[in-house]
């Protein structure tokens, strides 16, 4: 496994062979077996190819010029050209897997302390199971990328969706081999603290 985590890679251009269903079987069982807080498991699995690939595109689009004009994200609006971009990635991928939380809580709600506890600990359920498909992904010589930038469109592609939207990933065939980005070094974000009584 250690070597799929270091051969992972975010990739944003693709090739045109499409995904066997059996290999898009094995990446979203890797998902399914991801460990979840209070074994909630909070995720739905949408799996789009073809047709519904285009309408979910289609639906991020309408959802990048509904924020220029009217936006849900309006401290983000100088990332808003990632987002355009992304949506080129996500027509090149043979496959997206949008992933979906039965459990979430409306946006616009404000939540209890008992209530935001529990959506960060089905975030991290959410964040696990995405992590294991991008790496059976490796594993199966699949290229992904984990995308965020739809939150743009979060209210489009929900109702796409047909729940609220956490996620996309996009599956292929990687058409580029990128470098590893640096890391920072473990001295940097490890603090061993050993404390003893007497």
């Amino acid at each position: 496994m250690i070597e799929a985590i270091k051969n992972r890679r975010s990739i944003r251009s693709y090739k045109s062979t499409p995904v066997e269903k059996e290999q898009i079987d094995q990446i979203l069982q890797a998902g399914i077996l991801a460990p979840s807080g209070k074994n909630r498991q909070p995720w739905k699995f949408i799996v789009a190819t073809g047709n519904a690939k285009d309408a979910a595109c289609r639906a991020m689009e309408d959802g990048i010029r509904r924020e220029k004009s009217d936006p849900f994200l309006p401290e983000s609006r100088a990332l808003m050209g990632g987002a355009e971009h992304t949506v080129q990635i996500m027509k090149q991928a043979p496959v997206l897997i949008f992933v979906v939380n039965p459990l979430a809580v409306d946006f616009s709600k404000a939540l209890s302390a008992d209530e935001r506890a529990a959506d960060i600990c089905n975030s991290q359920s959410i964040g696990a199971a995405i992590e294991n498909m991008t790496l059976e992904a490796t594993n199966l010589g699949l290229g992904s990328l984990w995308i965020c930038d739809s939150f743009f469109a979060q209210q489009e592609l929900s109702q796409w969706a047909g729940g609220e939207l956490y996620a996309i990933l996009a599956l292929g065939y990687a058409e580029e081999a990128p470098e590893a980005r640096p890391r920072k070094s473990m001295e940097c974000v490890v603090e061993w603290r050993n404390e003893t009584t007497t």
